[in-house]
């Protein structure tokens, strides 16, 4: 309930402090189960993709957000997943209910980055989407996020207003081929690959064959080598 009656009050307010531009969104299935996968620029990716959608959306949180009392019944109320960053048996769980969320038939969406961009660069994905996706059959939507980034960067704490904010949809990927492949590291890798690629084609963003790390130092700590998809795909990449 809390989701919905927060949505309604957000809608309303963020239509009149920013300019909204949506493309594809016919490309979301009205019903059953789907993944969407964005790149991540800014907190606000998680408040304007519902605000677009007319059905619900589940994402992952950190679960730092739930561990402050302040922000806990926020996220709890509506709906959010907790996921520990540093992996182990609380990431698998909060898969464990991203796939009850899909095999409810319901939205999920995930970061296949794994956090935030801090260079302005579009990193490599997480292969755990992919994995996600194979189990739970579920089609996966590629997803560009535009502009949030100028509307609350990371280390501001208020948003600016009266900015542009664009959301491009894709049309879901084609698995098919990859059909019993679920435990295969290489085919998992493939499909992280193509989320990514799709997701470039549709933000425009740069691409950096390097995962996203989680401080400014260490982003700035290795120069970014900027490649194309075309270059990150080849068979040396993949198996790296």
């Amino acid at each position: 309930m809390l989701y919905w009656v927060v949505k309604g009050v957000l809608t309303p307010l963020l239509r009149v402090l920013y300019r909204v531009k949506v493309e594809g969104r016919q490309n979301i299935p009205r019903t059953g189960p789907v993944i969407l996968a964005a790149n991540h620029r800014s907190f606000l990716d998680s408040i304007f993709l519902p605000l677009v959608l007319r059905r619900r959306v589940t994402f992952v949180a950190k679960a730092e957000y739930f561990d402050d009392p302040k922000t806990a019944w926020f996220f709890r109320g509506v709906g959010q997943i907790p996921i520990r960053r540093e992996g182990g048996s609380a990431s698998e769980r909060a898969l464990e209910s991203a796939a009850e969320v899909l095999q409810a038939g319901g939205v999920f969406a995930i970061y296949p980055e794994g956090t935030r961009t801090r260079d302005g660069y579009l990193h490599r994905g997480h292969t755990g989407v992919a994995r996600l996706a194979l189990r739970c059959g579920a089609p996966i939507v590629p997803v560009g996020m535009i502009g949030t980034d100028e509307i609350q960067p990371v280390d501001r704490k208020l948003p600016l207003v009266f900015r542009t904010v664009g959301i491009r949809f894709g049309r879901p990927l084609d698995l098919s081929r990859f059909d019993g492949a679920a435990d295969d590291r290489l085919a998992l890798r493939a499909i992280a690959d193509e989320i990514m690629f799709e997701v470039q084609d549709l933000s425009g963003y740069e691409y950096v064959d390097t995962y996203m790390t989680r401080s400014a130092d260490d982003a700035a700590a290795e120069p970014a080598r900027v490649v194309t998809l075309a270059e990150a795909r080849t068979p040396e990449a993949v198996a790296s």
